[in-house]
């Protein structure tokens, strides 16, 4: 085994002596003193922890380090809170006024508030984020960027219609369905509750009745699209609903012919048939409904009876000089065609 030399002076014999020491000798000695000293660090950390209750420097370090970064969070979470208000207010004046004034449906809660599905998109921060602050925070973040990219969608199916916003006036159902020449006419039943004339039993009616002989002409109250041309044996026989765009509907019910086809567009003052006494009815007369945002209201805060019948018959006349300028589908006529 290979030895270390050292030379140590003797005073007694004033020369150099030579003493030898074995590798395993200094192994030994250096263990020793690495167990010592890291024996006198824990010891040193234990009193400085536990019975002074300091901190050790670099706990105090990451302790300053953290908070500093903490204190970045909050004041990203006061900014979020303040987005999130404005957000707020910029989707209720969106819902109450912007979309409802060009008559559409307002976003559902689900879809604003739509959070992300799937697996746990944040799992990664759970070994960083003990008490939660940060995952929270990225949370936040996330919901609020969706909600904001809904709200921006959402102005822009605003702007897009509000570039045809001059066609609301001519879409609104604002007139009546028949002439209101009082000779040919009475309004025999009112939107709201009322007796059934079939079961005596309290009903809502969701339109108003135009009591009129059979074989009126009815005219559509807007301009629009036909959406539908139906028979309905035990309900409102013949009908026709329109979609008039801007959240309108109107239906008009029991008529004896139709003349127009589903895919039509019309003219405020286009004929669209007869009156009739078809279906389930109690006698000839026209059933009328408004429907805004698919719900039912009251026709009669739409139209005005107090026009003369001269006023309502030269609108007919110039509705009907401008439909003729328009070239029917080849598949609308062979529709009228065949109803003929």
């Amino acid at each position: 085994m290979s030895k270390s030399i050292r030379y140590i002076f003797n005073p007694r014999t004033l020369s150099y002596e030579v003493r030898k020491r074995s590798k395993r000798h200094r192994f030994f000695r250096t263990a020793v003193f690495f167990v010592v000293s890291l024996g006198m660090s824990v010891f040193y950390a234990w009193i400085y922890s536990y019975v002074l209750g300091w901190e050790l420097p670099k706990t105090v370090l990451l302790k300053k380090a953290n908070a500093e970064w903490c204190s970045k969070v909050e004041v990203l979470n006061r900014q979020l809170d303040e987005y999130d208000r404005i957000l707020t207010s910029l989707q209720q004046r969106d819902d109450d006024i912007y979309r409802s004034i060009f008559g559409m449906h307002e976003i559902p809660e689900e879809v604003r508030n739509a959070g992300f599905g799937g697996v746990n998109r944040y799992s990664h921060l759970d070994q960083y984020d003990a008490d939660g602050l940060l995952k929270n925070t990225v949370i936040r973040l996330d919901a609020l960027t969706k909600k904001t990219y809904v709200q921006s969608r959402s102005f822009e199916e605003v702007a897009q219609l509000s570039k045809r916003a001059g066609d609301m006036a001519s879409c609104i159902p604002a007139i009546p369905p028949v002439n209101p020449d009082p000779t040919i006419y009475r309004l025999s039943s009112s939107f709201g509750y009322r007796s059934d004339p079939f079961t005596g039993r309290t009903k809502r009616h969701t339109g108003v009745d135009f009591a009129l002989k059979p074989g009126n002409p009815v005219y559509a109250t807007g301009d629009g699209v036909v959406e539908s041309v139906r028979f309905d044996f035990f309900g409102y026989g013949n009908q026709i609903v329109i979609d008039h765009g801007f959240g309108y509907k109107t239906r008009y019910a029991h008529m004896k012919s139709i003349s127009v086809v589903e895919g039509m567009k019309l003219k405020r003052g286009e004929c669209l048939g007869e009156s009739g006494n078809s279906g389930r009815s109690s006698g000839p007369h026209l059933h009328y409904e408004v429907l805004y945002k698919d719900t039912h209201v009251n026709p009669s805060n739409y139209f005005d009876l107090t026009i003369t019948p001269e006023e309502y018959a030269t609108m007919v006349r110039n509705s009907e000089e401008a439909s003729e300028k328009i070239t029917l589908h080849p598949s609308h006529r062979r529709k009228l065609k065949g109803r003929s």
